[in-house]
């Protein structure tokens, strides 16, 4: 993810890539990661003296997952991580949120955790949790939210990246 270019003193964009990950094991849950990459435009300090906003909101849909758990696993669970490509700069805190369930055909079938924003980090974080009831849980369109905060004049001008990591695992 190209998270900040800055210039002097101004950061012009925020970019956020998408990594696919597809994860499966004896038990066929399954992962696909949709959207697009998150390009903010921070606009520039005009006045001597003042700071960015600090905090930047994607779409509420700006990351779509579809995933899928079999009768035979039950439950499942989604993690997320990112991964420096090739810098990050630690003031700056990606978060993460579920915005709603997406779609499914299951009634009894349920998703979850992840509705408040959490701070993604490099390791695995369980993001949310889908639980198969008699029948595959098979949601699609299920909506995430970024958040960028620690945006500021004091980190030095550079471009970050970084890749956010999603896996689908059971519990």
């Amino acid at each position: 993810m190209n998270f900040l270019k800055k210039g002097k003193h101004a950061i012009s964009s925020l970019c956020v890539f998408l990594l696919i990950i597809l994860t499966g094991s004896s038990h066929a849950q399954s992962l696909t990661v949709g959207g697009s990459n998150w390009t903010v435009s921070i606009p520039p300090i005009t006045e001597a003296g003042t700071n960015y906003a600090g905090t930047y909101e994607s779409a509420t849909n700006q990351i779509l997952l579809a995933a899928s758990v079999p009768l035979l696993l039950g439950t499942a669970k989604v993690t997320v991580r990112y991964i420096p490509d090739p810098t990050w700069n630690n003031s700056l805190v990606l978060n993460i949120r579920r915005t709603g369930n997406g779609t499914t055909v299951c009634v009894l079938c349920s998703i979850t955790g992840g509705t408040t924003y959490q701070a993604i980090t490099q390791a695995d974080l369980e993001l949310f949790r889908i639980t198969a009831v008699l029948a595959l849980a098979s949601y699609s369109n299920i909506p995430l939210q970024l958040e960028l905060t620690g945006v500021s004049v004091t980190i030095p001008a550079a471009t970050y990246n970084a890749r956010i990591v999603f896996t689908i695992g059971p519990i």
